[in-house]
């Protein structure tokens, strides 16, 4: 969807544990539909905390601005914190790190579960993924019959099923072999490219992102008062290589 972005500026997330806290803090960050890029940082520098707050699963601390510019308005997320659930299921769609398939429904009930959710059956678009994913011939096994690379694939086809305009996904590769999560990150951005999605990928191989990805952004620590972590994400973004 042409002119699709989502904007962010200022967000801050605290997190306490007895005497320990934790704070992410977000700078700027625009996300452009049809976009990929990767999100680096190191252990404990908050890179799924981010992503949940991206796709809308946590709310941040108040303050700060946070839009999403689609269909031709723009929808102001911090005043539509009640909604997210219905703009979460509408716009986005999540590759999480185990995949997260349901176990008693097939590999073709679980690609199509998002477009029954949000009401947008489109049979051809499903059949399209199951083949540019290399999963024809496998839409009536479980996933229990799959391997994790399969498994990983039916989870990146039924994140675009419902042709969202942002994928998120969080280390999606990081259970394969380096072999076969290059292979699965290079489907995964071509194919949120063709339903014109952007997609928001972490992981640790920095080499990876950097193929695949037009730019980075990073999380790394920063000074902060004793007893607190506190985790930036560079306003400046990292062209990828």
């Amino acid at each position: 969807m042409a002119g699709a972005r989502l904007s962010l500026s200022d967000l801050s997330v605290h997190l306490s544990d007895g005497d320990r806290r934790f704070v992410l803090e977000t700078g700027v960050l625009e996300i452009a539909a049809g976009e990929p890029v990767g999100l680096s940082g190191g252990s404990g520098t908050g890179k799924t905390l981010l992503l949940e707050v991206l796709g809308l699963l946590r709310q941040p601390d108040p303050g700060g601005r946070f839009t999403l510019h689609a269909q031709g308005r723009e929808v102001d997320l911090r005043a539509e914190a009640g909604q997210a659930a219905r703009l979460r299921g509408r716009y986005f769609g999540f590759v999480p790190q185990a995949g997260g398939l349901l176990p008693f429904l097939t590999v073709a009930e679980n690609i199509a579960l998002s477009q029954k959710i949000t009401g947008t059956a489109d049979a051809a678009w499903i059949g399209e993924l199951i083949a540019r994913l290399g999963l024809a011939g496998l839409e009536r096994l479980t996933p229990s019959a799959l391997s994790i690379g399969q498994r990983q694939r039916v989870s990146i086809a039924r994140a675009l099923a419902h042709r969202p305009l942002f994928v998120i996904a969080d280390e999606p590769t990081a259970a394969l072999d380096p072999e076969a999560a290059e292979t699965a990150m290079g489907l995964l951005i071509e194919a949120a490219e063709q339903g014109g999605a952007a997609v928001i990928v972490s992981s640790h191989d920095l080499g990876l992102l950097d193929r695949v990805a037009r730019r980075r952004v990073h999380l790394s620590l920063a000074p902060a008062a004793p007893g607190t972590v506190r985790s930036v994400l560079a306003a400046r973004t990292e062209a990828a290589a």
